[in-house]
C-alpha cells in the first residue's frame, strides 16, 4: 500500500501544476515506447516512434524500464522551468544521487555497462545523456507536444472544478479510482508498502499523458512530494490520418512548418511573451525569436514592448489564417 500522509499545512499546500513537465513525459512515455501496455491508446504511437529511434537512444531504457523502478534524477522537481532547463537540471545531478539511483535500477536488473560511468559523473557520459534526452523529445513528444498540451489542460481544468465544488479534499477523492481519500490519508494498492510523510511540504498534482493505468511518485520519499497521474486520451490521436482529419489546422502545419504554425496558432489566444512562447512549445527563446520574425515580416503577427520584454500578438490576418477563412481581413495591420 502506498499512503501519502497529510497534515492540514499539506492540505492547504496541495496544487496542481500549470503545465505538462517535459522530463516526466519524457520518462513515462519511454515505458510505453519500451513495453506493450496501452495498445489502443498508444500503439500507432509507439509502432511510429520504434521505426524512427536510432541505436544511441535505446540507453535510455536502461535508466526507464517498461517494469520497475525508473530513476528518480531524470525527473527533477517540476517548476514549469520547460525541457532544456529541465535537462540542464538532469546534466547536474549530483554524484551521491546518480550513484543512488544506479544502485536501484541495479537491485531489480543488470544495467547496461555505460551506466557505471554514469554513476561515476563521467562529463562525457552526462553529455552523451543530455544529447540523448533531446534526441529522444525531438522524434518521440514534440511532434504530438500540442495534444499533450491541450489534454493536459482540459484535466487541469476538471481539477479546478473539483476544488471549487468540494475543496481540495473533493478534489483529491475523485482524483483517480485507484486513489482513496479518508481523514488525512490518500492510499492506492501497490506492490511495495511505503509510507509518506509529507510534513507541511504539500503535494504537487501533476496531470500526464503518457502515464498509463495508474498514477505514479518518486520511490525516494525525501525528494518534493509529487503524484503524477493519467488523463483522458482521444482514441486514434497518434494516427496521422485521423489527426489531419481531427485537427482542420494541419494545412497550416504544412504551409508554414509545425512549429511556426503551432506560435502563430498560440498566439491568437491572446499572444505571449518570448519566454512564454518558449515555455509553452518546449523550444528554445531564440528559436521563438527567430520564428517571430519571420511571422511579423509576413503580417501575420504584431510585437509591442512590455516594460523590459515583448508581447506578441497575432494579427487579424494571423487569425484569419488560424481560422481557416477565406479572404483577407478588413484590418489586416501590422
Amino acid at each position: 500500500m502506498l499512503t501519502f500522509h497529510f497534515t492540514g499545512a499539506d492540505i492547504a499546500r496541495v496544487r496542481v501544476a500549470s503545465r505538462p513537465d517535459p522530463l516526466w513525459e519524457l520518462l513515462l512515455s519511454l515505458h510505453l515506447a519500451g513495453g506493450e501496455d496501452g495498445a489502443v491508446v498508444f500503439g500507432p504511437w509507439r509502432k511510429q516512434v520504434r521505426s524512427r529511434l536510432s541505436g544511441p537512444v535505446r540507453m535510455l531504457f536502461d535508466l526507464a524500464p517498461p517494469r520497475g523502478y525508473s530513476a528518480d534524477f531524470l525527473t527533477p522537481a517540476p517548476d514549469g522551468a520547460g525541457l532544456e532547463t529541465g535537462i540542464d537540471t538532469v546534466l547536474s545531478t549530483p554524484r551521491r544521487r546518480l550513484c543512488h539511483d544506479v544502485a536501484g535500477l541495479a537491485a531489480a536488473q543488470r544495467p547496461g555497462t555505460w551506466i557505471r560511468s554514469l554513476a561515476e559523473g563521467d562529463t562525457g557520459t552526462l553529455g552523451r545523456l543530455g544529447r540523448t534526452l533531446r534526441g529522444y523529445f525531438a522524434v518521440a513528444l514534440r511532434p504530438h507536444w500540442a495534444q499533450v498540451r491541450a489534454a493536459f489542460d482540459r484535466d487541469r481544468e476538471l481539477r479546478m472544478r473539483a476544488v471549487t465544488d468540494g475543496g481540495v479534499e473533493g478534489m483529491l477523492a475523485t482524483l483517480h479510482p485507484d486513489l482513496q481519500w479518508r481523514s488525512g490519508l490518500l492510499t492506492m494498492a501497490s506492490a511495495y508498502d511505503r509510507e509518506i510523510h509529507l510534513d507541511g511540504r504539500g503535494l504537487l498534482l501533476l496531470p500526464s499523458f503518457f502515464c498509463w493505468r495508474a498514477p505514479i511518485t518518486l520511490r525516494d520519499p525525501d525528494l518534493p512530494p509529487v503524484l503524477v497521474h493519467p488523463i483522458a486520451h482521444d482514441l486514434g490521436w497518434a494516427q496521422p490520418d485521423a489527426e489531419t482529419l481531427r485537427d482542420p489546422r494541419e494545412a497550416l502545419r504544412t504551409l508554414l512548418g509545425r512549429t511556426r504554425a503551432d506560435l502563430l496558432t498560440a498566439l491568437t489566444a491572446g499572444g505571449g511573451s518570448t519566454g512564454e512562447l518558449a515555455q509553452r512549445l518546449v523550444v528554445s527563446p531564440a528559436s521563438v525569436s527567430q520564428h517571430t520574425a519571420a511571422l511579423r515580416d509576413s503580417g501575420l503577427i504584431v510585437t509591442r514592448r512590455r516594460g523590459p520584454g515583448v508581447h506578441h500578438m497575432a494579427t487579424p490576418l494571423g487569425e484569419a489564417l488560424v481560422d481557416g477563412r477565406r479572404g483577407i481581413p478588413p484590418t489586416a495591420s501590422r
